[in-house]
């Protein structure tokens, strides 16, 4: 009798175990509460002293066959100079859902998988305005023959900037406690031709200009809403 009563409490335990992951595991997509964001119809071609270059060598996402295509739901990329000749890349990528299954994929792993030899990151933060939170940046830099590309990219999860792994796997565990699946853009600047530490000065003031020359919702939506971040 004891032992029937052990096997129906563990199976009582197994299937009450059940039933709060199934009420656990976040099912509302951010994405779903919002008007679609168009990267391309917000997204500047020309600001400030930068203008517009066309046909560059834009690194992007791995082919339409792979599980990249259905991370992203959106792309873009743009390529401006400045009056001085310097010339910076912008890629962004935007995916609605950062479940376990389809999340943002760090530019390390996108340029190594694209034969590129990537150097230790490194992380920093950017002021572009005094009313804002510094901006959470990692840079590296990626080679490939003789094309040596230094890179500076960001992330936003839901509502938060994030510039690790460790900090993503952090937001998506704070939003699934909420009962939501956060969505998430990645922002990645880079040059080529430029010596690195001039390359990073570059890109420093690039985002600065970005960042301040496009409207609200544009910047809400590349560096999330300090307002309801979660970290």
């Amino acid at each position: 009798m004891a032992r029937s009563t052990n096997i129906l409490l563990a199976c009582v335990a197994m299937l009450a175990a059940m039933l709060l992951a199934v009420v656990m595991t976040p099912h509302k997509l951010m994405a779903r509460t919002h008007d679609v964001f168009d990267i391309e119809k917000h997204l500047p071609t020309q600001f400030g002293d930068w203008k517009p270059v066309e046909g560059l060598n834009v690194i992007a996402p791995a082919p339409p066959d792979s599980l990249e295509r259905e991370v992203y739901n959106q792309e873009a990329s743009r390529g401006f100079v400045d009056p001085d000749g310097n010339v910076v890349m912008l890629m962004v990528a935007y995916g609605e859902s950062q479940s376990d299954r389809l999340q943002l994929h760090h530019p390390e792993v996108c340029y190594t998988a694209q034969g590129f030899r990537v150097s230790a990151t490194s992380s920093g933060r950017l002021a572009y305005s005094s009313s804002a939170p510094q901006l959470k940046v990692t840079r590296l830099i990626a080679t490939r023959e003789d094309r040596i590309e230094p890179i500076t990219y960001w992330m936003r999860i839901g509502y938060d900037n994030s510039n690790s792994n460790w900090a993503r796997q952090a937001l998506k565990l704070g939003y699934g406690l909420r009962g939501w699946i956060p969505d998430g853009a990645l922002f990645r600047v880079s040059t080529i031709g430029v010596p690195p530490g001039e390359s990073f000065k570059i890109q420093d003031k690039f985002i600065h200009d970005l960042l301040n020359s496009v409207d609200p919702d544009t910047r809400a939506f590349m560096v999330g809403d300090p307002g309801k971040a979660l970290l």
